[in-house]
């Protein structure tokens, strides 16, 4: 999925930005593209993705949720990245492009904390300077998380306006950046932001649905699944496990917000059900938001869900409908976190259950490939689990 010129999907995109942080922007985006293509470059984030990140992550066939839903489900293990998600393919492509631009600081947003995780990694094996924003609510729920990136050398500053969840802390390190352009980078978490961060993370993720279609070809001698479903709060792993099928058609490509307590509720993050065109951290996107544009706060069980809009490569592929969105409650992700560490003894992050619980919203052809991209693992979550208690 390609951006135009302008930074734009369709009718979504661009860069909606104040005055201050034009050059930083502008800098970004005259540069990204000849950065990530210099031989230095590719040599450098190759090679730390295969001996610091550890892929390629494994393409596993789940035989026992096979059996269940009559299918071939594949997991494309995110989970087993260094740091314990996908983030760390994005933060290792950014950390070495600031290097290339000559910052010496990282700001960087977190809801989940595994992309603050993530950036504090990279951080400490380059040698910068890092602080993370995180919304107080957040800091609450994914304590561990909280924790490793102080140990990792990173000052987590708490978010407390709104929510106090990632659109927040977003807004906080947005307001950082612009006090500090000249030597501070700010690494974006997920396909949201003003051009060029939507296409840029969605580039550095993209090594996902690469590897997805070189490892089919291996087990099926077929690149191509029936079905590939992700979660999606911003949408960075779903990004990176639809890039290389957007063009082929006979993909199915499924999208999964959090429903959160249900979509009629007024407590949920399902922009597709309850969004429309608005603009929000630098990019036009589908944003949920009042009649007269005010956010409306979402919520997810899920700390790396509850955004209230998705990338606008996301809203574009919703909006011509070669992405199929689906959503999936509190209690529908939590049961099929559950179901999946009771079948195949993995426990997945609670944003990447959401995914899984879509296969009881599909019919499956006994011959069909399905993958799952299983974006983190449940660690960080492990308090969640026990507080919901039904296992």
């Amino acid at each position: 999925m390609q951006v135009d010129e302008r930074g734009y999907y369709g009718q979504f995109g661009g860069a909606f930005i104040p005055e201050m942080l034009y050059p930083n922007v502008e800098e970004l985006r005259t540069t990204y593209r000849s950065i990530m293509e210099r031989q230095s470059f590719k040599k450098e984030f190759d090679g730390l993705l295969k001996t610091f990140v550890g892929r390629p992550t494994p393409l596993y066939l789940a035989s026992r949720l096979s059996e269940k839903y009559k299918a071939k489900v594949y997991l494309k293990r995110e989970d087993l990245c260094h740091t314990g998600a996908h983030k760390v393919n994005n933060t290792v492509g950014q950390i070495i492009l600031a290097k290339h631009l000559g910052k010496s600081k990282i700001i960087a947003e977190t809801g989940a904390g595994q992309h603050g995780v993530a950036t504090a990694t990279v951080c400490a094996l380059m040698g910068m300077e890092c602080i993370v924003y995180m919304g107080k609510l957040d800091m609450e729920r994914q304590k561990p998380n909280v924790e490793r990136m102080k140990i990792l050398g990173a000052a987590v500053i708490p978010s407390l306006s709104g929510s106090m969840t990632l659109k927040d802390a977003t807004n906080e390190a947005m307001r950082h950046w612009i006090s500090h352009p000249e030597d501070t980078h700010y690494i974006i978490g997920s396909v949201v932001g003003p051009h060029p961060y939507p296409d840029m993370v969605a580039r550095f993720q993209s090594v996902i649905s690469k590897e997805i279609r070189s490892q089919l070809t291996e087990e099926q001698g077929n690149p191509y699944p029936d079905y590939v479903i992700a979660c999606v709060g911003g949408g960075s792993n779903a990004a990176g496990a639809f890039y290389h099928f957007v063009e082929e058609q006979h993909v199915n490509l499924i999208g999964v917000e959090a429903a959160g307590k249900g979509v009629d509720t007024g407590e949920s993050a399902a922009t597709t059900v309850l969004g429309k065109p608005g603009v929000l951290h630098g990019s036009k996107t589908l944003l949920m938001q009042t009649a007269d544009g005010q956010v409306i706060e979402p919520y997810s069980i899920s700390a790396g869900l509850d955004y209230p809009g998705i990338g606008p490569m996301h809203a574009h592929l919703f909006d011509v409908g070669r992405v199929r969105f689906l959503n999936a409650t509190d209690e529908e992700a939590m049961n099929a976190g559950i179901a999946l560490s009771r079948l195949e003894g993995i426990i997945p992050a609670i944003e990447s259950a959401h995914a899984v619980a879509a296969l009881d919203k599909l019919t499956f052809d006994t011959e069909d490939v399905v993958v799952i991209n299983l974006s983190g693992r449940g660690d960080k979550d492990l308090e969640t689990y026990i507080r919901w208690g039904k296992y």
